[in-house]
């Protein structure tokens, strides 16, 4: 006997299409002009930002392209349809995060000890409209960044953008009252080191999502507890909890109840309650359960939690 509560198949970035597809036009435009700068100025910390801005603009689409995959329904042999998909990006957004640091923290290097010539006035002007295209773009994401890992991704994304377009307008204002072009690689190397623990953060959540662990402040042991409450059960095992793509998590197991409930046909009474117990205090609505008498033990395999 089972029960499965279904969610509704719209995923939780799928509502915030509209922000990520307006936060990408915004990036395209600054990264457009950055990059034109960086050539005109010669500076690499305009250009490591302009880097990182491509990146984001990257992420973004295969965000935009996940969320319209994980719309199409499930048929087939994909019997959660393309949801998976989120995350897949999200992946592929933290390795080019890892490749653009590794890339601007390699020229940094290669550049200590030259004295290139940079247009520190073009340099102030275009690091100033990245910075103000960042701030409008973090407003866009913010009330939209807990609700997926692709948001959380690009809103960080962003953020550390902001930051690195603060490092280049500082840089700017030094190379332009001192000269000191250094000034130049040290905002490049704060940019690549901007990125590298953003990067690792998305990246570990992505893989937690593909490893199946439990999702984020679900603890079984906890679980298991609130199930034992409920009337007419007497054991839980095979509990298992995991998430399909951002905010989508599931949960499954088999419940041992007491033969009485279930010769009385009161199995459908111990379904609703337990679904009540687990969408109340977890938030976990989409739930699998497996109702069994205490003589079933006998034909279960032998290893299960």
């Amino acid at each position: 006997m089972g029960h499965v509560h279904t969610h509704a198949p719209l995923t939780a970035s799928g509502v915030q299409r509209r922000r990520l597809t307006v936060v990408l036009v915004l990036t395209l435009g600054a990264l457009t002009a950055e990059v034109v700068g960086a050539a005109l100025s010669g500076s690499l910390a305009l250009l490591a930002d302009a880097g990182h801005m491509a990146t984001d603009a990257a992420g973004i689409a295969l965000a935009l392209g996940a969320v319209t995959l994980a719309q199409r329904p499930a048929r087939g042999r994909r019997t959660f349809g393309w949801q998976r998909v989120e995350i897949l990006a999200a992946v592929a957004n933290g390795l080019l995060l890892l490749a653009v640091a590794g890339y601007v923290l390699v020229e940094a290097v290669r550049r200590i000890g030259h004295r290139p010539e940079i247009g520190s006035d073009l340099m102030l002007v275009v690091a100033g409209i990245g910075l103000a295209v960042n701030l409008v773009s973090l407003a866009v994401l913010h009330g939209g960044r807990g609700a997926s890992l692709n948001l959380r991704g690009a809103y960080l994304e962003v953020l550390a953008d902001a930051f690195g377009s603060v490092a280049v307008i500082v840089a700017a204002v030094v190379i332009a009252t001192t000269g000191w072009t250094a000034a130049d690689v040290i905002a490049s190397v704060v940019i690549g080191v901007l990125v590298l623990p953003r990067a690792w953060h998305l990246l570990r959540e992505a893989l937690d999502v593909l490893l199946e662990t439990a999702p984020r402040g679900v603890d079984l042991d906890e679980v298991r507890a609130h199930m034992l409450e409920v009337d007419g059960v007497l054991g839980v095992h095979d509990l298992h909890a995991w998430t399909i793509t951002s905010g989508l998590p599931v949960l499954s197991a088999h419940v041992v109840v007491t033969e009485e409930a279930l010769a009385s046909g009161h199995g459908g009474r111990v379904l609703d309650s337990l679904c009540e117990c687990l969408g109340e205090h977890f938030d976990m609505e989409h739930c699998t359960f497996q109702l069994e008498g205490e003589a079933h033990a006998g034909h279960e395999a032998p290893v299960h939690d």
